[in-house]
């Protein structure tokens, strides 16, 4: 039977009253011991095994949990056990030495494995803009005070309050992980009431007026025009987005001929397919003679089940690829909307994501209500769909505000 434990060798005082901690692996009655580079009082020690440890000691005990669960991990992995196999594994390995390094890495792996190159990324960011704050930041150095440090230091270098909370949302998972392996206790968790509360910012979603839709939908180049089939790409993908329930361009990339039945679209959101497998949330969008129009022109001529709609992606690439080339699609397709918006006088940057925004906002003024147009975005919850209208309701207060005081204009005329 093989033991691990951590123990305190009170053989030799140092100073302060305080002694070495050290990991003892046990091993057909041989024990050997492994320095903690912990030094601590008897009292201390003992704090340290209470479940409401104090506050001074809360990293020293996160760092002592981690070592422990490291060592058990090492253990179930040799067999047969040897002291010189395990001191290869425990002493050569990373997570004994950077605990929040190797998590961020096994986030980012585990993500990268999965497809979800975006949030892998977004993990990587978030890492390396904590390095920059603190080049030697552990996961045990990590409080509210610290990460209320952090924020400010990112405004501070321009970054919005919603990069922070991007930010800060991937470090709270990599913290749920730390603490769902016993790297960390529960009690050294940093994010909650009274601790630290990652900000939610609200991006100013700008929807276009339907005159300002109808003077995008009317805009014509002349084909003689060198750059004719640009924009007409662009204005055509993006009147795809808007009368396609919103859909993104990611979505349009992956849309398969399978995914037309009849007279509708039916996909699932790629962004959300991950979290509603156990309740699939199928987007139906009515193939009007616009969406028609879009296909015939741009679409790929080979119509099989499995085929993509539009050659925007290589099904035989990497994700990685795929990726890039969505990307690289986005952003020429934005380059060219914008134009159409500049040339047209439209006050609104002219954007692929302005085209989600619009259909959602067009459909509130038309009557429809929050759940349908949260069905029709494909959101799982409503209140993301009524940050989406935010913009629109403070247009309609100034409308109403406006209504309020229409008795001004009767009193003028009564008094001229």
């Amino acid at each position: 039977m093989i033991r691990i434990a951590i123990i305190q060798d009170t053989r030799r005082e140092k100073k302060d009253n305080k002694y070495p901690v050290k990991l003892r692996v046990t091993y057909n009655r041989e024990a050997k011991y492994y320095p903690a580079n912990i030094d601590l009082t008897k009292d201390e020690f003992k704090n340290i095994g209470d479940k409401r440890t104090i506050d001074p000691l809360l990293e020293v005990k996160a760092e002592i949990n981690a070592m422990q669960t490291n060592a058990n991990a090492i253990v179930k992995t040799l067999r047969p056990f040897s002291f010189a196999g395990f001191e290869k594994k425990y002493i050569d390995n990373p997570i004994s030495k950077n605990l929040l390094a190797s998590l961020f890495n096994n986030q980012i792996k585990k993500l990268n494995k999965q497809g979800r190159l975006g949030t892998a990324t977004c993990f990587q960011t978030c890492y390396n803009s904590l390095i920059e704050f603190d080049k030697k930041l552990s996961l045990e150095k990590i409080t509210g005070d610290l990460l209320y440090e952090y924020e400010n230091w990112m405004l501070a270098k321009g970054k919005s309050i919603t990069t922070v909370g991007i930010y800060l949302r991937s470090l709270r998972a990599v913290f749920n992980e730390a603490i769902d392996e016993g790297f960390v206790p529960k009690e050294f968790y940093p994010f909650g009431k009274k601790k630290y509360q990652i900000p939610t910012g609200k991006n100013v979603k700008k929807a276009l007026s339907l005159a300002d839709i109808g003077k995008f939908y009317s805009f014509r180049k002349k084909k003689n025009d060198p750059n004719y089939l640009a924009y007409l790409r662009a204005k055509d993908f993006w009147l795809f987005s808007y009368f396609g329930n919103g859909i993104n361009v990611k979505d349009i990339a992956l849309l398969k001929y399978k995914n037309i039945n009849g007279e509708y679209i039916v996909i699932e959101r790629a962004k959300t397919l991950r979290t509603t497998r156990s309740n699939p949330q199928p987007i139906s969008i009515f193939i009007n003679d616009e969406i028609k129009s879009v296909i015939k022109r741009w679409g790929n001529e080979d119509t099989a089940p499995d085929n993509f709609v539009f050659p925007i992606i290589d099904p035989k690439t990497d994700l990685v690829k795929q990726r890039k080339d969505i990307q690289q699609f986005t952003k020429v397709i934005n380059k060219w909307t914008k134009k159409i918006g500049e040339e047209l006088g439209i006050q609104t940057k002219v954007t692929t994501y302005t085209a989600r925004h619009s259909f959602s906002t067009v459909m509130k003024r038309a009557g429809a209500s929050v759940e349908f147009i949260s069905e029709a975005l494909g959101h799982r919850d409503v209140k993301t769909t009524e940050n989406y209208l935010d913009s629109f309701e403070n247009e309609m207060k100034k409308e109403f505000s406006g209504k309020l005081s229409a008795f001004k204009k009767n009193s003028l005329r009564k008094t001229a």
